[in-house]
């Protein structure tokens, strides 16, 4: 060989090499625990005052089993995963558009890994984001898995009605804080529409990839959010975060088997 050929080898090596380290410092970071992994947290953001990128969706691609949900830096928009398919909303005047492109940023973002899961039908007695919350501890436990850490479950059915939102940045330039948070978000409604649900499950990462206190769970209740919960619409392109949620019959939650 050459030693022209050697050195293009080399630089060529050396250029992958920098790529590789590249793609794991998008992620570097990153904390595993239960049957979750996550970076960033939305509490950063009060400190830094920005909601900048911690991750790039397209670290993820190709990963099998992939589910996902976070906010888009910038406060513009949602992030949602569901078997490993991207869906993107990002609110644009009164209405909202939709991608399934990976090339997004976000401030924090939480995802699993799973390809096995156990059906569990869902009772009438289950009626709402509260029930919800309960009903998905009780079958975690029944089902051996440890609740003391984060976990994912996924739901499926037409409920009654979803309350949902997609972040828009309401900031007006300001640094980011709890009640500009609170303001940069846009309230939308499906009634009756069939979907997909991914959730992810903790009692220890408020601040983290979950809010302490939701629309249903107030701070003064007693009780604590555990949940946080994304949908995908299997007839519109309605996705994002859900604020609360009354169900109807028929609904399937289902739990991760080892």
């Amino acid at each position: 060989m050459k030693k022209s050929q050697i050195m293009s080898a080399l630089i060529t090596t050396a250029f992958m090499g920098v790529l590789i380290v590249t793609a794991y410092a998008a992620i570097t970071g990153s904390k595993k625990e239960g049957l979750v992994e996550y970076v960033g947290a939305q509490k950063d953001i009060f400190v830094s005052g920005k909601a900048s990128s911690v991750v790039s969706l397209e670290d993820l691609a190709g990963r099998k089993g992939l589910y996902a949900m976070g906010p888009i830096d910038g406060l513009d928009g949602e992030i949602t995963v569901f078997d490993s398919k991207p869906y993107i909303t990002k609110v644009r005047g009164s209405d909202y558009v939709a991608d399934n492109t990976w090339k997004h940023g976000a401030f924090f973002l939480v995802w699993t890994e799973q390809s096995k899961w156990k059906d569990v039908p869902v009772p009438n007695t289950v009626k709402g984001y509260v029930d919800l919350q309960n009903f998905v501890k009780a079958q975690a436990l029944a089902a051996g898995i440890d609740v003391t850490k984060p976990f994912p479950f996924l739901l499926s059915g037409t409920p009654v009605e979803i309350k949902w939102h997609i972040n828009v940045d309401r900031t007006e330039g300001k640094p980011v804080t709890k009640e500009s948070f609170a303001k940069s978000k846009q309230p939308f409604t499906t009634k009756n529409e069939p979907v997909d649900i991914i959730g992810f499950y903790s009692e220890h990462h408020a601040g983290v990839f979950l809010t302490k206190y939701t629309p249903v769970i107030k701070e003064g209740s007693g009780m604590e959010n555990a949940i946080h919960i994304h949908l995908v619409s299997r007839t519109s392109k309605a996705s994002g975060h859900i604020d609360d949620i009354t169900f109807g019959d028929n609904m399937m939650l289902r739990l991760p088997q080892p």
